[in-house]
């Protein structure tokens, strides 16, 4: 029973993890993306502790009887989390070659300089 208890506040809990993973990718202003990303690896590996833990207790609770463990990396929130580290890294990805490589064209085509 307590299992069945910890599995929606674990959930919870992963996904409120996922949120700075987010902001410190895209939103600290006035950093390089070199530092934007050693801050984000570090939430990275703190989201997936998180999540790991959530996937635990969601594999207790599909656990029946003597049976093994089934695996962690199949839950949802390790399925999240995997997902969302994908998306967020091809992003990040993206975003750097456009500020490098895009942006500063836009810039010099400006009429006026701020």
């Amino acid at each position: 029973m307590l299992v069945e208890l910890g599995k929606p506040f674990s959930f919870m809990v992963s996904l409120l993890s996922l949120f700075p993973l987010l902001f410190s990718a895209f939103f600290v202003p006035g950093t390089h993306w070199e530092d934007r990303l050693l801050l984000s690896m570090d939430r990275a590996a703190l989201a997936a502790a998180c999540c790991l833990v959530s996937g635990l207790f969601f594999a207790w609770a599909e656990r029946r009887g003597a049976e093994p463990l089934p695996s962690i990396l199949g839950t949802l929130p390790m399925r999240i989390y995997f997902l969302t580290l994908g998306a967020m890294a091809f992003l990040f990805v993206v975003s750097w070659y456009l500020e490098t490589y895009y942006i500063p064209l836009l810039w010099k085509n400006l009429p006026y300089k701020f």
